[in-house]
């Protein structure tokens, strides 16, 4: 039963999809898996700790924070299951998660431990294409963004930064800042930008709070 029940949970996740169901057998009865329960409210991995394992959230909501290098802002967003911590930091040249999770409900987790990914890497052809797949898309991705056409006025820029800080382009989104530097990131005056967040907040896509913009649903921001 427990081989069952990995194996379906197993198949919520990118990294296994496409495996047969011979070798999904053999990877939940072959390979070490760890399964974690953490209550609501309590962190799971903090930005900067070295990640040695990945954390396949099953079950449950997560908040993810990300703070600037040099500490004036941070964002918080929520993701639900089916959920991998920053699986790219598993390998690469910082093998450390970038990001603080924690916990909003609470959550399952079914955890792998480096030496066991690799073991699938050698192991599983579509398990290592997935993988490379995944990066060669984020990479895509990022790469494509210094492409992109600049916004003509204040608004676009507005709305480019929450964009482009946000891990996910939908959903909601928390910028904890002063307005005067997110006035600093857009090289404008505060005063402008302070226009800019009003109007939005008449239209109804962010909510002002005295050091915070709650971009409720980002999506409809993009539109």
């Amino acid at each position: 039963m427990q081989g069952l029940r990995i194996y379906d949970q197993l198949l919520q996740f990118p990294l296994f999809q496409g495996m047969s169901h011979d070798d999904l057998e053999i990877v939940a009865g072959h390979i070490r898996f760890g399964f974690v329960k953490i209550a609501a409210g309590k962190q799971v991995v903090a930005a900067g700790e070295a990640c040695n394992q990945l954390f396949f959230l099953i079950n449950g909501n997560i908040k993810v924070e990300t703070t600037s290098d040099d500490c004036r802002y941070a964002v918080v967003e929520q993701f639900s299951a089916p959920y991998v911590l920053q699986q790219e930091a598993v390998f690469g040249y910082y093998q450390h998660y970038t990001h603080s999770f924690s916990t909003l409900t609470d959550a399952n987790f079914l955890t792998i431990e480096k030496e066991e990914i690799s073991r699938l890497l050698e192991d599983f052809l579509v398990f290592r294409l997935n993988l490379v797949n995944l990066f060669a898309t984020q990479t895509q991705k990022m790469s494509r963004q210094l492409w992109q056409r600049s916004p003509k006025d204040l608004r676009g820029r507005v709305i480019r930064f929450f964009a482009s800080h946000s891990m996910y382009p939908a959903g909601q989104k928390v910028f904890f800042m002063l307005m005067e530097h997110l006035a600093d990131e857009l090289n404008d005056s505060r005063l402008n930008v302070s226009r800019v967040l009003n109007q939005l907040q008449r239209e109804g896509l962010v909510e002002l709070h005295r050091g915070r913009v709650v971009i409720p649903q980002l999506e409809r921001l993009l539109m």
